[in-house]
C-alpha cells in the first residue's frame, strides 16, 4: 500500500504527494494522469484552482501554521 503525504508549505501551497484522487463538490474527479505530485492552492488567488500557479508569491499571503508541539 502506497502511502500519501500532505504537506503545508510555509505561505504556500498545500503539497500532496502519492497516490491520491482529487474531486470537485460534484464528485467529478480531476485528471491527476501521471502526476505524484500535486500543490493545492490555499492563498485563494490562483487562477488555476483548485492548484497552485504560485500567485501566493504576489498577493502578500501568509500561512506559517506549524503543528503543535506534543508535551511531555
Amino acid at each position: 500500500m502506497s502511502d500519501v503525504t500532505i504537506k503545508v508549505r510555509e505561505n504556500g501551497s498545500i503539497l500532496v504527494t502519492g497516490p491520491i484522487t482529487l474531486t470537485d463538490h460534484l464528485g467529478n474527479k480531476y485528471d491527476l494522469t501521471g502526476k505524484e505530485n500535486v500543490a493545492l492552492c490555499r492563498c485563494g488567488h490562483s487562477s488555476r484552482k483548485p492548484f497552485c500557479d504560485g500567485a501566493h508569491k504576489n498577493s502578500g499571503f501568509v500561512g506559517n501554521e506549524t503543528a503543535p508541539v506534543p508535551t511531555t
